[in-house]
């Protein structure tokens, strides 16, 4: 299922701080005052390069549906 793809991926970047770093520099855009921004379009390219297959829409309905499980863990990656 794509939603667990999802899940898998950012599991990747939260146990791989290289992965994460690299994610981060190709994903996020920096934006008004200083806030930084995701392009979802670039996080579904880059998680295809790792093997993980799911959509923009998908992307988003675990993000901000509470689907994805990670996101609750205490990472200190930057």
């Amino acid at each position: 299922m794509s939603l667990e793809q999802v899940d898998a991926f950012y599991e990747t970047l939260m146990t791989h701080q290289e992965v994460y770093e690299q994610y981060y520099k190709k994903c996020s855009i920096k934006g008004t005052f200083g806030v930084w921004n995701w392009d979802k379009a670039k996080i579904v390219d880059f998680a295809a390069t790792l093997g993980y297959e799911f959509t923009e829409p998908e992307l988003a309905e675990v993000l901000f549906d509470g689907g994805v499980t990670v996101y609750n863990r205490s990472y200190n990656l930057r």
